[in-house]
């Protein structure tokens, strides 16, 4: 298995130094099975006042950074190296009692999985509930894990992809109706597809890696910025990676820092600053993924 490289820089310009106020970074992804974390790094200009560790209430790792100095540029930068052991789908094992639906959660899961389980958004027209119907019934057989992959599936084929710079996700009717959406927009909608079955989802926040360009002559396999897919919870398999946008199952080619039961927790930085109205000038974000 390669080593993965994963360097992220976030660099806020402004026309005028600012003061900064409280910020917290979600770049650090956390050591699993799956993901052996060698080390990290982060730097961050102009230098803090302040920068403390905690893990939020979904276990994430959350840098927590104050200033005391202005300036008219912010940046984060993020490093870390990891070895990385995606699950594929043929070592995917559902409990024989959730293979198919309709089926339940034990009450210990269920209790647990809480809020996951609900829908957030509003779909008084059950319009995503046909979507799923829909879906169910081209579905061979009705399998829980192959009903799951066939909506993977076709929101990759059904919905366009777009690059969307705008703050927030759509509403999941409102991705339904345009049939188009960026990463996060997609795994949002997926989400309320699969709690409208019963079952647990959540959002994931991450780097996506070209897994064919692993060792190829330039070492590069980054797409340029961070990236969104969601995971269900399946008895006997636990948690589970689907990302529509790209019809990935399984964590192949996903880097996960970050899980929340909804997009708005799971945002790679958040922060605030004080300075005159229109100061604020521009954005940038750039992702690379190198191996070693």
């Amino acid at each position: 298995m390669a080593i993965l490289n994963v360097h992220h820089r976030t660099s806020y310009h402004y026309s005028q130094p600012v003061e900064f106020g409280e910020h917290r970074l979600m770049s650090r992804p956390r050591d699993s099975h799956d993901l052996r974390l060698i080390d990290t790094t982060l730097l961050i200009e102009p230098p803090p006042r302040a920068l403390r560790w905690i893990h939020d209430v979904f276990g994430n790792s959350i840098a927590i950074v104050t200033f005391d100095r202005s300036a008219d540029t912010l940046t984060f930068e993020s490093t870390f190296r990891a070895q990385h052991y995606p699950v594929v789908s043929e070592e995917i094992a559902i409990e024989p009692y959730a293979s198919r639906f309709p089926f339940s959660y034990s009450a210990d899961d269920a209790l647990d999985l809480g809020r996951s389980k609900e829908r957030v958004y509003p779909d008084l027209e059950h319009r995503i509930d046909h979507w799923v119907k829909d879906v169910l019934d081209h579905t061979h057989g009705g399998g829980t894990f192959e009903t799951l992959v066939a909506m993977t599936s076709s929101i990759r084929e059904q919905f366009q992809y777009v690059v969307r710079e705008q703050e927030g996700v759509q509403s999941p009717l409102e991705t339904l109706a345009l049939r188009s959406g960026s990463c996060r927009d997609f795994a949002v909608f997926m989400m309320e597809a699969a709690r409208g079955l019963g079952l647990g989802a959540r959002f994931v926040s991450g780097y996506l890696y070209d897994e064919r360009l692993v060792g190829a002559a330039s070492g590069m396999v980054g797409t340029g910025a961070t990236h969104a897919w969601l995971q269900v919870y399946l008895p006997g398999a636990g948690w589970v990676e689907f990302d529509p946008t790209n019809a990935l199952v399984g964590g192949r080619n996903l880097i996960r820092v970050a899980v929340a039961r909804d997009a708005a927790q799971a945002v790679p930085v958040v922060g605030s600053f004080n300075g005159p109205a229109g100061s604020f000038l521009s954005l940038s974000v750039n992702v690379t993924v190198t191996t070693e």
